[in-house]
């Protein structure tokens, strides 16, 4: 995801000299890509994320279209002051992303990962969140984050995610994809983790259970009239994320229903009001937490 974020920005910049990539000592190789091309147009602050959110509100009040990068958990935890209240506050063009959705920082930890950001950033008024699943995805998230003049937060992984798309993809205008079609079960999911939900759905088929899935990119503002026509039937709803249900895609889904008089029950998978357990590769911290293909299977064939 990382490559077609900066492939799709160096992109933009190519037409638009007001693009500048802000980066925290967070660069890759792709980040020097940039610097060769766009010398004029990046900017590293070093490890001083609020200071580089900041200068990107100063930026964007002068014409300029910041997009800031570093990892998720530094700018929806450590910067969310400034990003409260020197961007969204005052409604400035802004894109802000997070690269290491979920636990893509698996070695590292906690202090890495950002399995709360949803729910921390979608209270804050005028902020676009976008959780794009797959590298075309990402290339359409930041299309779209480009072209919304108003802040935006953008959630991506890092760990060579899985394509079920084509080039040339745009987000649908309700933010959700149908990615699977069934008739026994609905199942939404956001961000990477979709690569395990579909393998968890190929287990489900084999075992008589065809379920629909549902790749949400847009978190908020969350198109709950698309969600609640994909649910008139469904008779199993579940959601699956890589982040803490309270207040992520469980409680968005949830607030759903509840809200417009809907009786039906939901199921979430995901971490439940804990910090991850386990150190390790990115599949292994997953399976330690119940979010690996055969766990979120053994999960839909236990509630059902």
């Amino acid at each position: 995801m990382n490559r077609a974020y900066i492939g799709k920005l160096m992109e933009l910049a190519e037409s638009d000299p007001q693009i500048v990539h802000l980066l925290a000592d967070s660069g890759t190789g792709y980040d020097e890509m940039f610097r060769r091309n766009y010398p004029g147009q990046i900017y590293n602050f070093g490890i001083a994320e609020e200071n580089m959110v900041s200068a990107a509100a100063g930026m964007a009040a002068v014409g300029k279209i910041p997009f800031v990068f570093t990892a998720g958990a530094f700018l929806a935890y450590r910067s969310l002051e400034f990003i409260r209240d020197d961007i969204c506050f005052q409604n400035l063009n802004v894109k802000i992303t997070g690269m290491g959705s979920g636990l893509s920082w698996s070695s590292l930890g906690p202090t890495h990962h950002t399995t709360e950001d949803v729910s921390v950033l979608r209270a804050l008024p005028g902020l676009l969140l976008l959780s794009p699943a797959t590298p075309y995805q990402t290339a359409a998230c930041v299309q779209k984050a480009y072209e919304r003049h108003g802040p935006v937060y953008i959630r991506i992984g890092m760990n060579r995610e899985k394509e079920y798309y084509e080039e040339g993809y745009t987000l649908p205008d309700s933010g959700m994809d149908i990615v699977r079609q069934g008739g026994d079960a609905v199942i939404f999911v956001t961000g990477s983790i979709l690569e395990e939900v579909m393998n968890a759905a190929d287990r489900l088929k084999e075992a008589g259970m065809d379920a629909t899935v549902v790749n949400v990119s847009v978190p908020r503002p969350f198109d709950q009239k698309t969600a609640l026509d994909i649910l008139s039937d469904a008779r199993r709803i579940f959601t699956v994320e890589e982040h803490n249900i309270h207040g992520g895609l469980g409680s968005i889904l949830s607030e759903t229903l509840a809200y417009n008089g809907v009786g039906k029950t939901i199921v979430p998978v995901g971490l439940r009001d804990c910090f991850a357990d386990g150190y390790g590769t990115h599949s292994a911290v997953r399976k330690a937490n119940g979010l690996d293909s055969e766990s979120i299977y053994r999960t839909v064939m236990e509630a059902v």
